[in-house]
């Protein structure tokens, strides 16, 4: 029996969002900017490095020995893409969705086939018009090698692999289609899947009020150990506030818990500001009539500044 071909490649996929109404509203000139909007595509694609390997109907594969690659590619194309789209009528405009992953797959001639590429399919399927979703494996080889965000949207169920995938939204701002993106139907299909605890708890409403507030099981655990502290301070040695200290940590943890969740800012930019906090917070819990905090403060502003227009040149 003759093995097989196998590579490890990252595989890049792509199709347009709602292509069956622009094909029904206007066919020739649909048809025109699909073959427009695919002939640059596989120029940025050839650009980086890659090659298109196939292509049918509104659909794009290709593939890239460079993950980096693969993803600036991405980048790039629905960064030229949003502003082709800009110059045209809102019904004329034509997003893609993306997805990327790397894995093994079997090569045979030009074509490549298997899990590594039914996972980016998956991927593109889930994408938003305009956005691009990437793998776990892609997302360990980009994190820290690209000045863009990512964001961790759940797992995906994928056929025929028993294990779910964790799956990241590439930032690279809110394209036009953003507001046209029909999630309904992806949140009710992410519902359905399995979720990090955080967020199955969220998801389902199991939220406590503590104190006013509506905080999940990990924070209102952390409150009410912190309060506990606070007593058993108070009672027993009411003269030194020893309890600030674990308090501190509490705050720490509730502060990255929420930056790794959070959407209004970057994950990097969130992480500092909530280091700078809990610098700021040492330096005040320790007053000695110096405010040294104002040096790592410094470096912090200076780093997110720095990211921040990394960004945006990007």
């Amino acid at each position: 029996m003759e093995t097989a071909n196998r590579k490890l490649t990252t595989v890049f996929s792509a199709d347009v969002q709602g292509f069956s109404r622009l094909m029904e509203a206007d066919e020739e000139g649909t048809f025109a900017t699909l073959k427009a909007y695919r002939d640059a595509m596989a120029r940025l694609i050839a650009g980086h490095g890659g090659r298109v390997v196939n292509t049918w109907g509104d659909g794009v594969i290709a593939e890239f020995p460079s993950v980096v690659a693969a993803v600036r590619a991405a980048v790039d194309v629905q960064n030229e893409l949003a502003t082709n789209n800009a110059e045209r009528p809102d019904g004329e405009r034509m997003f893609f969705r993306i997805g990327i992953n790397l894995g093994d797959v079997i090569v045979d001639g030009n074509d490549i086939y298997g899990d590594g590429v039914n996972i980016a399919a998956r991927l593109q399927a889930e994408a938003k018009a305009g956005g691009i979703l990437i793998s776990n494996t892609v997302y360990d080889q980009v994190r820290n090698k690209m000045p863009v965000g990512f964001e961790f949207l759940g797992n995906l169920s994928v056929k025929n692999i028993d294990e779910a995938i964790p799956s990241y939204a590439v930032r690279i701002g809110e394209p036009a289609a953003a507001q046209a993106a029909n999630w309904g139907r992806q949140a009710a299909e992410r519902a359905a899947r399995p979720m990090p605890a955080m967020a199955e708890e969220h998801a389902s409403g199991s939220r406590l009020n503590v104190l006013g507030f509506r905080l999940d099981r990990k924070q209102a655990t952390l409150v009410v150990i912190g309060v506990a502290l606070v007593a058993i301070n108070l009672i027993a040695s009411p003269q030194v506030f020893w309890a600030r200290w674990p308090l501190l940590v509490f705050a720490l943890i509730a502060g990255l818990d929420w930056a790794r969740r959070t959407t209004r800012f970057g994950r990097t930019h969130a992480i500092l500001l909530v280091m700078g906090l809990f610098i700021t917070g040492i330096n005040l819990a320790s007053w000695q009539g110096e405010f040294w905090a104002v040096w790592p403060l410094l470096a912090f502003a200076f780093v997110a500044a720095a990211r921040w227009l990394m960004r945006r040149s990007a």
